[in-house]
């Protein structure tokens, strides 16, 4: 199979490509045919979907300008362009695929057209739901026992994959009652799912799946393998079978998925972003914009939004096209996975000495942003995935989530590609490094990191030491003044002016130091680069100690009771305290405090924010302007509250500064759904006002 790159395929990585006469025509219709046949074939599509889309577009712009010069064998007028495999099960009905629009303007043309079908406007109103990014199956049920699973194929027949009963979940074996009815809808991996597949296949040295949609479709039709691979089903529509009576007469398709889930098969209505009936196409497309909105949060994923007639005598009068019904259309929704060739990778230490390597990428759209760097975690997962310089690779970003390399598309593999090497010895240093857990440490452990920590310890919300920066700080490390952060604390003018290049710059910073001296203990705890700690983290341990020789004393089970702190962190804190000893000491000798103050708030009883959980998103203005997220966090936890980083349940003020766009933000929607209280900076700053001195 002939298999090019999909920005190839484009022309350019985010304009709209354009078939220009009869051979680039037929060229086209080559490579739609080729990613479908791929995808329906191992799974392992050479070309992600939104290029797929776009060349897809550019093929039906080229034959609605010259119908006379339409291919004869031109799949876009065929379910699933006329790739996936027919097999021999027929369906009960036809099961066709869905068209697309792209906009709100689609939207509103798709409601349009619905209108003239049926001589009206729709009096049942539509319903809303996800798009679950996987394969469509028929599922039948007969006396409450599943029997057979068939895929869509041509949407006239299907390939029975039976072997898979047992291994979906939301597609129970058996039934509570014994119904004989045929449920259609999804069947995807969850990105949990989709993580533990690729462990299992890496595992029996198979190649790990793209991405969760093509490993599904690869799944679906895979005999014989030695493991078994979990998936999951969201049921979205229902035929009655062996013309035994399943739903009410003049059931609504909410109604019908109802039913399906009170005989104990999952619907798409189960979903994170739920089913929504609403009353007209405006309401349809505000709900579509919300779940886009909290799309990067959700367990499975979603390529967009459908929209369909609810009342099924309309669904009836609309009517059914040769590839999709004309009641149902799907709102597709921007990428959050593009494929891309991974250039080259860097390795950095981090202050705690961890390599981290990440992925140096031709730039791709991604989201609405320009991506050229993604993360690969460690160098067991770069092996798991069995990653090449050079190879096409698909990228996956979710919301404000570093974006990660998922896999490479192993057909696209150019010639005398070489694996993803590993380093040998330390980037930094040079030095000797720790393999022995999946993420790789340089031996010399901090020591090695020692700048970068000795510059995050100065930093302002830290110590604040102003003017202690990284040239300076590599200075002072390279002349041996300098082997931990309680050295800047014996530092002379001397020293500092040989660091800073100036008699004045020195004096200053030996004033910036001894300042220092006094901040609060959670500021001192922070700046030791504690594993498993930060700004908020600390704050907690000092308040809830009040002293570091009650900090050093506690034993794991007593840094549990701060709150946070589960029994995986707690050991790691105390033993990463203990091996600080020398330092803490020093810090001591060297007169600096050592002691909580007193939390005002919590002397009183409590707080404007007492037993409140508070999540903090976009930049703050008003009386909070220039307030950071560290800033934020100590003003809560000032007030009594707790900071908290997502928004659920448990959240009770959602503090929102106004996006630029004017659209909510993904917290704000799911703030307005779970009835979480939002303010505006300016609001919440009245709030707290008597603790913003």
């Amino acid at each position: 199979m002939t298999t090019i790159p999909a920005d190839e395929a484009l022309s350019g990585l985010s304009d709209q490509p354009t078939v220009s006469d009869r051979a680039a025509y037929e060229a086209a219709l080559q490579r739609l045919r080729e990613a479908s046949q791929s995808y329906y074939g191992d799974g392992d599509s050479a070309m992600d979907d939104t290029s797929y889309d776009r060349l897809r577009l550019a093929v039906l712009a080229w034959e609605e300008e010259n119908p006379t010069e339409v291919s004869p064998d031109s799949p876009t007028g065929l379910v699933a362009d006329g790739a996936a495999p027919a097999g021999d099960v027929a369906h009960t009905t036809r099961l066709l695929s869905l068209d697309n629009v792209f906009d709100a303007e689609g939207l509103v043309a798709w409601g349009a057209s619905v209108e003239r079908r049926l001589g009206r406007a729709p009096a049942g109103g539509f319903t809303v739901e996800p798009k679950i990014d996987g394969a469509a199956v028929a599922a039948r049920y007969r006396d409450g026992r599943l029997v057979r699973v068939v895929t869509r194929g041509d949407g006239t027949h299907g390939e029975d994959v039976s072997h898979v009963i047992g291994q979906i979940d939301g597609l129970p074996e058996q039934l509570a009652d014994p119904v004989t009815v045929e449920v259609r809808g999804e069947v995807a991996f969850t990105q949990e799912q989709f993580e533990t597949a690729n462990e299992v296949r890496a595992a029996h040295g198979a190649q790990v799946f793209v991405n969760p949609r093509n490993g599904t479709a690869g799944t679906l039709r895979a005999k014989g393998r030695p493991y078994r691979l979990r998936m999951t089903f969201w049921a979205y529509g229902v035929v009655e079978l062996d013309g035994v009576p399943f739903l009410p007469a003049g059931a609504t398709h909410a109604e019908a998925l109802a039913a399906v889930a009170d005989a104990g098969v999952q619907t798409t209505a189960a979903s994170p972003a739920g089913l929504l009936v609403v009353s007209d196409l405006a309401a349809a497309q505000a709900q579509a914009d919300a779940v886009a909105a909290i799309r990067t949060e959700l367990p499975v994923g979603i390529d967009g939004l459908v929209v369909k007639l609810n009342d099924t005598a309309e669904q009836e009068a609309a009517g059914l096209g040769s590839r999709f019904p004309y009641w149902a259309i799907a709102v597709k929704l921007p990428a959050i996975e593009r494929q891309t060739v991974l250039e080259d990778v860097v390795w950095e230490v981090g202050r705690t000495g961890v390599l981290a390597p990440t992925a140096i990428l031709t730039a791709v759209e991604i989201d609405g942003s320009t991506v050229t760097r993604a993360t690969l975690h460690n160098p067991a997962d770069i092996r798991r995935r069995d990653l090449h310089i050079g190879d096409t690779v698909t990228v996956y970003k979710a919301g404000d989530i570093i974006p990660r390399v998922q896999a490479a598309v192993v057909p696209l593999r150019p010639a005398g590609a070489t694996q993803v090497p590993l380093p040998e010895a330390c980037p930094r240093c040079g030095g000797e490094i720790n393999t022995a857990q999946e993420r790789w440490r340089c031996a010399k452990g901090t020591a090695c990191a020692l700048p970068a920590l000795i510059e995050y310890a100065a930093g302002r919300e830290m110590l604040d030491i102003d003017g202690l920066g990284k040239t300076y700080v590599a200075a002072l490390v390279e002349s041996g003044d300098v082997g931990d952060v309680a050295d800047l604390f014996t530092l002379t003018v001397e020293q500092l002016t040989a660091a800073s290049g100036s008699a004045k710059r020195g004096a200053k910073l030996a004033e910036q130091i001894t300042a220092a001296k006094d901040r609060p203990l959670n500021r001192v705890f922070c700046a030791l680069g504690v594993l498993g700690t930060g700004r908020s983290m600390s704050r907690r341990i000092a308040r809830h100690f009040g002293t570091m020789d009650a900090i050093r004393q506690a034993d794991a089970t007593e840094m549990q009771d701060v709150e946070g702190i589960g029994p995986e962190k707690a050991p790691v804190i105390v033993e990463q305290v203990a091996a600080l000893a020398h330092v803490i000491d020093k810090l001591t000798t060297a007169g600096v405090n050592m002691t909580e103050p007193e939390d005002p708030s919590a002397a009183q009883g409590g707080g404007p924010l007492e037993g409140k959980v508070v999540v903090v998103t976009g930049k703050m203005a008003g009386p909070l302007d220039g307030f950071g997220r560290s800033e934020m966090n100590a003003l809560i936890e000032r007030a009594g509250g707790r900071a908290g980083s997502s928004v659920s349940a448990k959240t009770s003020i959602l503090v929102a500064a106004p996006s630029a766009n004017g659209k909510p933000s993904s917290k704000a929607v799911k703030a307005a759904e779970l009835g979480v209280e939002v303010l505006t900076p300016e609001a919440f700053a009245e709030r707290v006002a008597d603790c913003l001195a």
